[in-house]
């Protein structure tokens, strides 16, 4: 008898690695019976899919501000036991923009000074789960599991608060639980709202992570499985003819091309101008040193703001903006949904451009799985628009101090060196060696084995 997986998706987030990989097609092969548990407006059902759409999904009203809570805290309490201020830079400012950003942010801030310890964590994390087994949504999901008696769920992320009263509702009827830690960043962050049984992690370097910021988690518990993300990069079945990929997005064939790949506008508020450097640099390139370069850009994929317009025309002969195949369904960042396209898509634009620039991304890691260069903006522009922001923050961040050494990407340290710099990563690309030991460092390996791997695991739990 097929062991029954419940595949929960409380967001958009984990459809990439989770729907739009080979991870559904590998477990149908080692004879599991699976099942999503929708929670996004994606319909499965039209990609072949078993699913069940989670219905009128609504936490307690004040989940939301026990979970913002319990991230100050857990920042507080990191700041407190490594007397590292990074910590800090992980916090989002309270909002009092609205009547009800206000009451949120105020009782946030009430929970925070009456619970900031290692006990009073431990208050808010039990508050947060008695909480959820009282909203009629809990009530829902106890139904589902009982009619459907799934062996396992397995959750794709590990940040969203409507992910709770689901594995609450498992944990209740004594189904095992697991959820993947989404994004090499996470665990620094205080992101982890789930509790569940099990956890799946990138790398040995994460498991480490994980039992460090939440010690109340076993060895046992933990599987290093690598994540899918970086699979879709091993398929030559997706590649596209170079004439076909070049012709159907207006490029120059004479041309080589590098991919410029945008951040977020809080990320980064000041892409627009890097861009700009970026684009000067090439023409310097072109006219200069006998090359013939082109720039695609990728924008973020939740960035719809046309704060790249003015750039993008003025250099309408140099760049070629290529936006990422995903679809808005809301307002929020996390209801701007993946598709299947993107995944082709990011594949072919890696595959046929030579190298990648951008702020401090994991597209760096993206491009050494093909063997190309990444380069890292590392100076801050003139007349910023947030005169706050500096690289220097982000690269102060927990997760770069993986890096193990800084010849692991080139360094764009000013405008002035981008010329030259590309030029030298272009032909000798030095810094191959060190951006595959970081990979292996941050990802399992061989990376093309994550969801193979992590159904081994999920085998091993529900034997």
């Amino acid at each position: 008898m097929p062991k029954k997986i419940f595949i929960l998706l409380p967001d958009g987030v984990g459809l990439r690695n989770f729907a739009f990989s080979n991870f559904y097609k590998i477990g149908l092969e080692k004879n599991f019976d699976i099942t999503y548990w929708n929670n996004t407006p994606f319909d499965l059902k039209k990609i072949g899919f078993e699913e069940i759409k989670i219905k009128n999904a609504k936490p307690n009203p004040l989940t939301d501000s026990y979970k913002n809570a319990r991230k100050h805290i857990e920042l507080n309490l990191s700041i407190k036991k490594e007397k590292d201020t990074v910590y800090d830079s992980y916090r989002f400012p309270f909002s009092f923009k609205s009547i009800k950003g206000t009451v949120k942010s105020c009782f946030a801030k009430f929970f925070i000074s009456i619970n900031n310890s290692e006990k009073g964590l431990e208050k808010v994390r039990e508050k947060i789960k008695k909480q959820e087994r009282e909203t009629e949504f809990y009530k829902g999901c106890l139904e589902t599991l009982r009619k459907e008696k799934p062996d396992f769920v397995f959750c794709t992320n590990q940040r969203p608060v409507l992910a709770i009263a689901p594995l609450l509702a498992a944990n209740e009827l004594k189904i095992p639980t697991g959820t993947f830690i989404f994004s090499w960043d996470n665990l620094p962050k205080a992101t982890m709202v789930v509790e569940t049984d099990y956890y799946f992690v990138w790398s040995e370097h994460m498991k480490s992570e994980l039992q460090k910021y939440y010690p109340y988690i076993n060895e046992n518990q933990i599987f290093v499985v690598g994540t899918p993300q970086f699979e879709s990069h091993f398929d030559q079945d997706i590649i596209e003819d170079r004439a076909q990929f070049f012709g159907r997005h207006k490029m120059d064939l004479s041309k080589k091309y590098i991919c410029y790949s945008g951040d977020d506008a809080v990320t980064c508020p000041d892409d627009p101008k890097y861009l700009s450097d970026f684009a000067n640099a090439v023409r310097k390139l072109n006219e200069e040193k006998n090359h013939s370069l082109g720039i695609i850009f990728r924008r973020c994929p939740v960035d719809f703001s046309g704060r790249y317009d003015e750039v993008l025309a003025k250099n309408k002969d140099l760049i070629v903006s290529i936006d990422p195949s995903w679809e808005k369904i809301g307002e929020g960042w996390n209801t701007v949904l993946p598709t299947q396209d993107d995944v082709k898509l990011l594949v072919n634009t890696i595959f046929h451009t030579e190298m990648v620039v951008n702020l401090g991304s994991s597209m760096a890691f993206d491009y050494a799985c093909l063997k190309k260069p990444c380069a890292y903006l590392n100076y801050d522009v003139s007349n910023k628009v947030d005169p706050d922001f500096s690289v220097s923050k982000i690269y102060n961040y927990v997760h770069f101090r993986s890096m193990p050494d800084q010849k692991a990407v080139i360094w764009l340290n000013s405008a002035d060196e981008i010329a030259a710099k590309i030029k030298d990563g272009l032909e000798k690309n030095e810094t191959l060696e060190s951006v595959e030991k970081w990979f292996e460092i941050i990802n399992q390996h061989p990376p093309q084995l994550a969801s193979q791997r992590t159904w081994e695991a999920i085998m091993q739990i529900v034997k």
